[in-house]
């Protein structure tokens, strides 16, 4: 039979080159002009905790305000010292050089406080302002240097406080750059080797993912350098990983309908352009899904949540972008050199509609189970996973100490254990309140009943430290002068009628203690002074106010998402019954994720609870990401289904995707579980969640229950569309009775015996008037698809 003209029309040979040629020049200049942005990433991101709360916390509006009445914006570092026993003058002589050496390092605010011994007289401590508008991690260094170097053999120091675990989060994200994407390019790399045996293949996707990587993180750096969006190694890392990850899911799903066209004899030209018409709407309704899904992070109150949003989205539609320009330009350049030496040459997947006929490989005898148990397959599988899901009581995301954020080890979490044992442990991270002048004799008093509170100072340009000690006497406010007999009291700083409280906590600042404490005291203050009339401040509130804004994020985004995601595979589907089921099976496998991951968590790894973002970020990744593989699926099992009836299109379905969604969930669990090399908590527990998640979703949901539940129902699936009210047995008999290749350039060339081809592939128009346009030619797959849509 020969193609009605409009079939055969096609470019002529040089723009069959020149236009990938021209692709891959284009993308060769993204990445050139992107690749550098690698190394410079650290000039436009951030890890201070405070800048991420939204402006109305009071932590913020403490933070803002420090400078009026502190003389500067700093951020202080604590260097503890202990001897064996109780420390000697030349000790102490010692510590007072250690001491002037520190001043002279670059970074360090020349206020730094004299040696303070401690009431056992065994350790001391050091009070280190380091300028916050600096590198405060080099300048921690320098002073570590400047122990390990100035104390003697008897002496030993630390370098704590605020300071000093910025300092530990910004050594924990050094790797980001180089060794997470290091580990995530090889894990990828060897997964692809094994599922293509290939030596060319890999390194196309790979090129895919890395080019759509710089492309995304050339527009990332620009719009944090003007200040649009907040990056923080946290953010960073997930971009990477997202990108990596999603850029080579996108490029297998073409490079299966790629694989499949050369198999059935098409040039490459004809093949790339028949796997970018198969490819193009699950990819761009799947890169959609994921994109809607972050953007919803923008009703987020954290910076760094809304940031995520905007910025992982960008990777994604650079992913979509390579998938579909790059990686296409990539093999009609190379053609079916790209699979050597393992050249397509035959229909990838085969699948008799009769069941008693025997088939061979894995797909199509998963599918062959799935149509004789399908009842029982899906019962199991829901009743597996609820049991998973039990374990979610035991997730405990309410937050964790700033000194348990770094995994491994902490000069700066091994101080604070120090301090704790001479000092009060809140020293060096104490409470902060702004209260208007003449409320200040009731605020010292409030602090001062308080048990969690050691001493209460006020912050005065008059005094050598900048503090002054205050206490009650009689109903007022007496401040302590620092200096000999005789040296006139000190005045506190007033700035905007204000003055600013410092309170030294009793229990260590990231604490549950300290949180309770800064929480009772918020509540008494506006009790005593009226609500509004004071702000509370300082590490341990920023740490309140963050965990109490991710809460609140937690609670509202994650039903948006949901229904965002809803109504998108409602309209992909043209199905109100499908995107329902299909969300369901995504809420459960999530819940099974998270429940196995706190048992994990609690039992093998030990960590001390989870930030409340982790179960956000966790949803938002399994659920945007596991509605890929739920399109990959569906929108293969509706193609397949509009032309051979629902139960056998499920089936077609399964075995035409089987392979690329496995092969994609391995590089997407790989590529997430890179993120653990990582030493933060947050990553790593998030590296868990995903990686688990998707394997949960990608051997079980997608593979088994999905298409079990499908096949249970039957054509009520695509209730309330045609393609549930319309009868195609017909149509399925004719395509059953004798089943064709897709065509080469200008004839058919029927397929195996007993088989039909998982692929697009026109149907024989003679055996059925209804399959033929009114010009007279035979109506492709595509184009009978169109005449049963709405």
């Amino acid at each position: 039979m020969t193609w009605p003209p409009h079939a055969n029309r096609r470019p002529s040979g040089w723009l069959r080159i020149g236009i990938p040629a021209l692709l891959v020049l284009i993308w060769l200049a993204a990445g050139s002009i992107g690749g550098p942005c690698f190394g410079k990433v650290d000039e436009v991101s951030s890890n201070d905790r405070s800048s991420f709360l939204p402006e109305s916390a009071d932590a913020t509006q403490v933070n803002e305000r420090l400078a009026e009445f502190l003389g500067g914006d700093s951020i202080p570092a604590l260097v503890v010292v202990t001897g064996d026993g109780e420390l000697s003058d030349d000790e102490l002589a010692d510590v007072q050089n250690l001491a002037d050496d520190i001043v002279g390092v670059d970074g360090v605010q020349s206020d730094a406080s004299p040696p303070i011994l401690s009431d056992d007289g065994e350790a001391v401590q050091i009070f280190v302002p380091i300028d916050a508008s600096g590198e405060v991690g080099p300048t921690v260094e320098e002073i570590r240097s400047l122990v390990a170097e100035d104390l003697p053999s008897d002496l030993e120091g630390w370098v704590t406080g605020p300071a000093g675990f910025t300092a530990d989060l910004v050594d924990g994200f050094l790797g980001i750059d180089g060794l997470l994407l290091g580990v995530a390019l090889l894990a990828v790399f060897l997964i692809l080797v094994i599922v293509y045996r290939s030596p060319l293949l890999p390194v196309l996707v790979l090129l895919t993912s890395m080019f759509a990587l710089c492309a995304a993180l050339l527009t990332v750096w620009w719009l944090a350098y003007a200040g649009i969006v907040v990056l923080n190694g946290q953010v960073q890392g997930i971009l990477f990983i997202l990108v990596i990850g999603a850029a080579t899911d996108y490029a297998l799903l073409y490079v299966a309908r790629f694989r499949e066209s050369l198999a059935t004899g098409m040039n490459r030209w004809d093949a790339a352009l028949s796997a970018w018409s198969g490819a193009f709407e699950p990819i761009l309704a799947s890169g959609g899904t994921v994109t809607a899904g972050l953007m919803c992070l923008l009703l987020s109150d954290l910076a760094t949540n809304r940031a995520l949003g905007p910025i992982a989205s960008i990777g994604i539609v650079f992913s979509m972008l390579s998938a579909l320009t790059f990686l296409p330009a990539l093999l009609a350049l190379c053609g079916r050199a790209a699979f050597w030496p393992f050249i397509p040459k035959a229909p990838i997947a085969l699948f008799p509609d009769d069941r008693t006929q025997p088939v061979k490989g894995l797909w199509p005898r998963q599918a062959r189970f799935v149509a004789r148990h399908a009842r029982i397959v899906w019962i199991a599988c829901t009743i597996v996973l609820l049991a998973g899901a039990v374990g979610i009581t035991q997730l405990e995301a309410d937050g964790v100490p700033t000194s348990d954020l770094v995994l491994g080890s902490s000069e700066a979490r091994d101080g604070q254990e120090v301090l704790a044992e001479h000092f009060p442990a809140g020293s060096g991270s104490p409470v902060y309140v702004i209260v208007p002048e003449e409320d200040i004799a009731d605020t010292v008093a409030v602090l001062d009943e308080s048990e969690g509170v050691e001493s209460v100072s006020v912050a005065s340009e008059d005094s050598p430290t900048g503090q002054a000690r205050v206490g009650m006497e009689n109903g007022e406010p007496v401040f302590t002068a620092v200096g000999p007999p005789g040296t006139p009291a000190p005045e506190p700083t007033v700035a905007e009628g204000d003055v600013l409280v410092i309170g030294t906590l009793t229990d260590a600042a990231d604490s549950v203690a300290a949180e309770d404490t800064v929480r009772e005291l918020r509540a008494d203050l506006d009790e005593t002074l009226g609500a509004g009339t004071v702000l509370v401040g300082g590490e341990t509130a920023t740490d309140i106010d963050t965990n109490d804004t991710s809460t609140r994020d937690r609670t509202v985004i994650i039903p948006v998402i949901l229904a965002v995601i809803l109504v998108i595979l409602m309209l992909l589907l043209r199905s109100l019954l499908a995107p329902v089921l299909l969300i369901g099976t995504v809420i459960l496998s999530f819940a099974t994720a998270l429940g196995v991951s706190a048992l994990v968590f609690d039992e093998v790894f030990g960590f001390p609870g989870a930030d409340p973002a982790v179960p956000l970020y966790g949803f938002v990744f399994l659920v945007a990401l596991g509605v890929d593989y739920n399109i990959f699926l569906m929108s293969r099992v509706r193609e397949e289904s509009l032309v051979h009836g629902t139960r056998p299109g499920i089936l077609r379905g399964l075995v035409a995707t089987g392979g690329v969604i496995t092969s994609a969930g391995l590089v997407l669990a790989a590529t997430f579980a890179a993120l653990g090399v990582i030493p933060i908590l947050f990553l790593a527990q998030i590296a868990f969640i995903v990686a688990f998640g998707v394997l949960l979703d990608t051997f079980i949901v997608r593979s088994l229950l999905v298409p079990a539940l499908s096949y249970d129902i039957g054509k009520a699936i695509w209730w309330p569309s045609k393609l549930w009210r319309k009868d195609i047995g017909a149509v399925s008999a004719v395509s059953d009775s004798a089943s064709f290749e897709a065509p080469g350039p200008d004839t058919w060339r029927p397929a195996e015996p007993g088989g039909a081809a998982a692929h697009d592939a026109p149907v024989p128009a003679e055996t059925d008037p209804q399959l033929v346009a009114g010009d007279g030619h035979p109506l492709t797959r595509e184009e009978y698809r169109r005449t049963l849509e709405p």
